[in-house]
């Protein structure tokens, strides 16, 4: 890959709320996840965990999704415009139809930092957006599921005892079947050169 090519990788990247029903092969999934356990963390400790939801388990789920809407709605009502909060409203009530959803976890630890672990994971699943893009695949990072953790928690079956687990964010992966604009990049005033 050039350089060139990189820099087009990482800007052509976009969140995707709506996917074919596609299956995605377990062996790019592993790809994917491979990847995404490539990323750095602090005093190597690699502290990330992901469950992978599929097939009924994902179907289940959906009632939770449905249930973080209710946390986050009214924030979104007054930042987006009505088509893209009905738009993001079934988008919770359907996950657009992606065939796999990963939940995102650090494994936190009294020896690290907790924004350390919990820095290692993103950057965890920023490996995972960008594999998930080489593959020619579409996902979107949600923070919703932080309204419900402890639904969601149960749902996955992870011991309520192990508090050293916490939840950061769900990806839904899927094959892309819509292309929305990316947004913008704001940079201005985002960055302070010092000398």
């Amino acid at each position: 890959m050039t350089k060139d090519e990189f820099y087009k990788l990482l800007e052509s990247r976009t969140s995707i709320r709506k996917y074919k029903s596609d299956e995605i092969p377990k062996e790019t999934l592993q790809r994917i996840l491979n990847a995404a356990m490539q990323a750095p963390s602090g005093k190597n400790r690699q502290n990330w965990h992901f469950f992978v939801v599929q097939g009924e388990k994902r179907q289940q789920y959906l009632k939770l999704s449905q249930k973080s809407w209710l946390g986050i709605k009214d924030v979104l009502q007054k930042k987006l415009k009505p088509s893209l909060y009905e738009f993001t409203e079934r988008f919770f009530f359907t996950l657009g139809d992606a065939p796999v959803i990963i939940f995102c976890f650090s494994e936190n630890s009294p020896e690290e930092r907790h924004y350390t672990s919990i820095g290692s994971v993103y950057m965890a699943v920023e490996n995972l957006n960008l594999a998930c893009l080489v593959e020619g695949l579409g996902c979107c990072t949600m923070g919703a599921p932080l309204e419900i953790q402890e639904d969601v928690r149960t749902f996955l079956g992870v011991d309520s005892q192990n508090k050293d687990l916490e939840l950061l964010c769900a990806v839904t992966v899927g094959v892309p079947d819509h292309q929305p604009p990316k947004a913008p990049r704001q940079t201005e005033g985002r960055i302070t050169w010092l000398k």
